[in-house]
């Protein structure tokens, strides 16, 4: 889970990076000389510094001029020719010349070209210059506030980041949703996760509230957050919103594993189906958790198809507990020609003799009573066996089945040996007295037959 929101972090640094852009960029209004871009993009909703007044300095056409001319070469990507007017016009004789509001200009430009080419740190220095001017207009101040908060995030520097942004809330009656997730995002980072979930939840709601459809990154992080705090039915409901507007695989199988978390495994088992319906399930993980929520739902043909499918597709893994799950389900379907070549991989490429004991089982139910033999007498050699009791009872019915009576006792006999063992098997010790008496009366049986034959 940790791993999935990591990957997302990029992607909420470039969602910041465009909103930088936009208050960056400095291209000057020709229709309005004097006015930058920086104002027009001010909030709709009035601030809570409007109230107070500023009397802003205003903005020279010769200053104008110049920041015009710097403003084209930008444009052009000729840095190191606008930084030059920048930096005559704030040279020492120049910047007596100018007042706070044109300084203030000339910094953001500035700024501009260093973000511009990726010297966050300089382009941070230049904003902050910015909002040292005394008396520049609000909604630059605002603005450019916003931007030094985005550049901390993206340096890393989260905590000095947060600051930022809790100044700029503060000089703001309503901040948009956007601005609440960089700042759970901040949270995120310094792992303040209530108050990370507190901001996110505020983005999501004043977006739903509006009509909107919260972005897909958002209810990813109130996701993981709910889940940390392990407030599943919360994340479930997030899980749910994501399949219906952001239908992707990952949260239709975090969905059904936050149900098997909460044991509810028949919708666990209904979400999986789905998703493999819809040919999400593409890892061998998955079709071995759907196999097994299969038998656990006493459906084992339909364990057994997922798993032979999975096998043809070659997306599970060649390992003998795969066809060891393969070959159980369809010995539990009642289909042992399926079982059999599934219960032979998985005896192949195991280092005990359990498997193999199981596959004579299943050549026992098979009616291939010579091979049932040979497998539990190799499984029993290898070792590993964990009812060798029932090992030697299967052993002594292939041996019955064959007609070879003598080492039929011989097994049963062995059976009743390692029943009394253990008070747990004593049940073994009963079936192979049985057994043996079973054995004896039907040799007894068909020498009476060849008596009235000859």
């Amino acid at each position: 889970m940790t791993q999935a929101l990591t990957s997302m972090i990029p992607a909420l640094r470039l969602c910041a990076l465009s909103i930088l852009v936009v208050c960056a960029g400095l291209a000057l209004d020709r229709a309005a000389p004097g006015i930058l871009l920086s104002e027009a993009v001010a909030q709709d909703d009035k601030p809570k510094k409007e109230r107070e007044t500023r009397r802003t300095p205003a903005l020279r056409n010769k200053v104008y001029e110049r920041l015009a001319e710097a403003q084209v070469l930008a444009e052009a990507k000729d840095y190191a020719g606008s930084a030059q007017i920048l930096n005559d016009m704030i040279s020492e004789d120049g910047k007596r010349a100018l007042n706070s509001y044109e300084l203030a200009n000339v910094y953001n430009l500035h700024a501009f070209l260093s973000y511009s080419k990726e010297d966050y740190a300089g382009s941070l220095r230049y904003y902050n210059l910015v909002i040292s001017q005394p008396d520049i207009p609000l909604a630059m101040e605002i603005n450019t506030r916003f931007t030094v908060a985005q550049l901390y995030f993206v340096q890393e520097k989260w905590q000095q980041g947060i600051d930022a942004l809790l100044g700029w809330f503060d000089m703001n009656e309503k901040p948009n949703a956007t601005a609440y997730v960089l700042l759970a995002q901040g949270y995120y980072q310094i792992k303040e996760y209530g108050l990370a979930l507190e901001n996110v939840e505020t983005a999501i709601s004043m977006h739903e509230v509006e009509g909107k459809l919260p972005r897909e990154q958002w209810y990813n992080l109130a996701r993981f957050l709910y889940f940390d705090k392990e407030d599943f039915d919360s994340a479930l409901d997030v899980l749910n919103t994501l399949i219906i507007y952001y239908p992707k695989k990952q949260y239709w199988v975090q969905a059904s594993h936050l149900y098997g978390e909460k044991k509810d495994e028949p919708t666990q088992l209904a979400l999986m189906e789905a998703a493999y319906e819809q040919g999400f399930l593409d890892r061998s993980s998955e079709l071995v958790t759907m196999s097994y929520l299969y038998l656990n739902a006493e459906t084992p043909y339909y364990a057994g198809a997922v798993m032979q499918k999975g096998f043809a597709d070659e997306l599970v893994e060649d390992k003998s507990k795969n066809f060891e799950l393969a070959g159980s389900a369809w010995a539990q379907a009642r289909e042992v020609a399926k079982s059999i070549p599934m219960m032979e991989k998985a005896a192949a490429k195991s280092e005990e003799g359990e498997l193999y004991v199981r596959l004579g089982n299943v050549y026992l139910d098979g009616d291939q009573f010579s091979k049932s033999a040979d497998s539990i007498i190799k499984g029993l050699n290898k070792g590993g066996v964990k009812r060798p009791d029932q090992a030697r009872l299967a052993l002594g019915m292939a041996y019955f089945n064959l007609g070879d009576y003598d080492e039929a006792r011989k097994a049963f006999r062995a059976a009743g040996k390692e029943g009394a063992r253990r008070k747990e098997w004593q049940r073994s010790q009963e079936m192979a007295r049985q057994w043996i008496a079973y054995v004896t009366s039907e040799e007894d049986r068909q020498r009476e037959l060849e008596k009235d034959l000859f």
